[in-house]
């Protein structure tokens, strides 16, 4: 009976846990955005911006929010180091992706990487988030300038937000990380990914 209980309390209270991934090309400022997360969610646990060195493979970061857990997978975005990103797919719920939005030379890059992710069999129904990082920087284009450049129909194809602000002072991080919780909870690919997760326990 207690074990019944516990069970029931554990299933009631426990956090959803979902795997967010976040992608972009090389200086995009994707660990930037990762530390800030830490920062502003885990109470100023995140690097200082100095310390920050380019992703060479993975960095992850896990916080809680309200009634969720959220894991980030920082990937690499050097060209060579994309090929890995496909790797995570198949267990991510949503997509961070970070466009550095003062780079005006990186935008052709960003819109041929996005488009691969987007095409992916693998990403099939994951929310995406399109950060333009770098907000604080004069050169900085805003995010509808930047959607007209990207202009990638698969966008319409799926549950997608332009999110503008600064991996730097932590502009629009948090109303961006709301959105893209909300959606997760309600997505089809959520309840697909956890129908696998208990298919798989019972095996």
């Amino acid at each position: 009976m207690f074990s019944l209980f516990y069970g029931l309390w554990n299933h009631v209270f426990s956090k959803t846990e979902f795997h967010v991934l976040i992608l972009g090309v090389h200086k995009a400022g994707k660990t930037t955005l990762l530390e800030k997360l830490k920062s502003i969610y885990l109470k100023g646990e995140g690097l200082p911006h100095d310390r920050i060195v380019p992703t060479v493979g993975l960095n992850i970061g896990r916080i809680e929010d309200a009634n969720v857990k959220l894991v980030f997978w920082d990937l690499g975005g050097q060209p060579g180091l994309r090929t890995i990103w496909e790797k995570y797919y198949e267990e991510a719920h949503a997509v961070i992706y970070v466009i550095d939005s003062s780079a005006a030379a990186s935008f052709e890059d960003a819109k041929s990487a996005l488009e691969k992710v987007l095409r992916h069999e693998d990403l099939q129904g994951a929310p995406i988030l399109i950060f333009a990082n770098k907000q604080d920087s004069p050169a900085a284009v805003s995010e509808e300038e930047l959607a007209r450049h990207l202009h990638l129909k698969e966008l319409d194809e799926r549950s997608c937000m332009f999110q503008a602000g600064s991996a730097f002072d932590g502009t629009g991080i948090k109303h961006g990380i709301d959105w893209l919780v909300e959606e997760m909870e309600r997505s089809k690919r959520t309840e697909l990914l956890r129908m696998r997760t208990e298919a798989a326990g019972k095996i």
